[in-house]
């Protein structure tokens, strides 16, 4: 045998993409693991052309299910960031756009059984301790895949997924505020340092002399903002008593601007080596909640939101993203008590990825 075969579902899970595996088929040594992902993806070459990658942090993800035994949750997902370039995996994040194909994939594992024509599959986060509830189309006991649901940054529509996340507020850091302050400055940058679903340093853009509506492409050739940005982004980590974060992708790094096309606020989201082409999922809700809570750094930026849950509408790169916010500002402070949210997911395919034997011969 020169290869270990895996069995694997290959979705594309809102606007990123990757494979999804029973946890059971993939050993629990977390250097192995990182190894074989490796290999999986092709991590190493800007097109991963030895992998299933695509080339992009958003194509570069992995998802890892299993059934759970927390009280609260029908199945356990672990999640993966594969680098493109630097043969690196990092464990610490969680990725709100894989987990919106985290209750198709659970259900076409059968790991959960669908409960009529809608399935809600209560998962844990286990990179962060989240629990979120997905609803999925199930009609006549099998994942709908098509529908009428459009999400930005994905063509076409398909069926929705309604993802609602709980218990988000400082799942990574410990606490909404990591640093303690609203707002910090860093090499004469202000920054709101947020922990909601994801921590993210946040800063308004022109802050770096920038509008905020550069596309992806054209902050990616900057390497003037890169050279700034990454520097605030480490001391940010460690402010937030996260250590070094040199070779983590958390913190993420956001930039706010006013809206233009009738949203809430304009943002750009980094990966943070590349801006995302859209928007993340967690990094939506730490914004949105950014944006309501004041005294931050969106302070004067965001049109006026109304009502309780309150619509937050972040215009990005490719469109726009909603996130519905049910929060209360009171003496102590934001508190965010859910975030909900539309997504979509697709099954692309489903049988085995090689590694090669010395990677792995197969042994658990």
């Amino acid at each position: 045998m020169t290869q270990t075969g895996i069995p694997y579902h290959f979705f594309r899970g809102g606007t990123s993409r990757g494979p999804y595996f029973n946890r059971t088929d993939l050993p629990e040594d977390r250097d192995l693991l990182a190894q074989i992902l490796i290999s999986v993806v092709g991590s190493g070459q800007a097109l991963n052309i030895d992998g299933i990658g695509g080339g992009a942090a958003v194509t570069t993800k992995v998802a890892m299910l299993s059934k759970s035994d927390h009280p609260d949750a029908d199945i356990d997902y672990f999640f993966a960031q594969v680098s493109v370039l630097d043969r690196s995996v990092d464990f610490k994040p969680t990725c709100g756009n894989i987990l919106s194909g985290v209750g198709p994939a659970a259900l076409e594992m059968g790991l959960i059984a669908p409960t009529g024509d809608r399935t809600r599959v209560r998962i844990h986060s286990t990179n962060t301790g989240a629990m979120i509830e997905a609803i999925v189309e199930t009609p006549n006991g099998r994942v709908a895949y098509e529908g009428e649901a459009a999400i930005d940054g994905v063509p076409g529509t398909a069926a929705p997924i309604y993802l609602n996340f709980m218990d988000v507020v400082g799942s990574n850091c410990g606490s909404l505020l990591p640093t303690g302050n609203l707002r910090d400055v860093i090499d004469g940058i202000e920054v709101t340092c947020m922990d909601v679903a994801m921590p993210v340093v946040i800063a308004r853009a022109d802050a770096f002399g920038l509008s905020g509506y550069e596309s992806a492409a054209e902050l990616d050739e900057n390497r003037a903002f890169y050279d700034r940005m990454e520097p605030l982004r480490r001391e940010a980590g460690r402010l937030m008593g996260m250590g070094d974060v040199s070779n983590s992708v958390t913190p993420k790094f956001a930039m706010l601007a006013p809206a233009r096309d009738g949203g809430t606020i304009t943002a750009r989201y980094f990966m943070p080596k590349a801006c995302h082409p859209t928007m993340a999922v967690t990094g939506a809700q730490c914004i949105a909640s950014c944006v309501l809570a004041p005294g931050t750094v969106a302070d004067g930026l965001p049109a006026p939101t109304t009502g309780n849950p309150a619509l937050v509408v972040i215009e990005h790169p490719a469109g726009s993203i909603d996130v519905t916010v049910d929060y209360e500002n009171g003496p102590d402070g934001f508190k965010l008590h859910s975030a909900g949210l539309l997504r979509t997911a697709r099954l692309l395919a489903r049988g085995e990825v090689f590694v090669p034997a010395s990677v792995w011969d197969g042994t658990l």
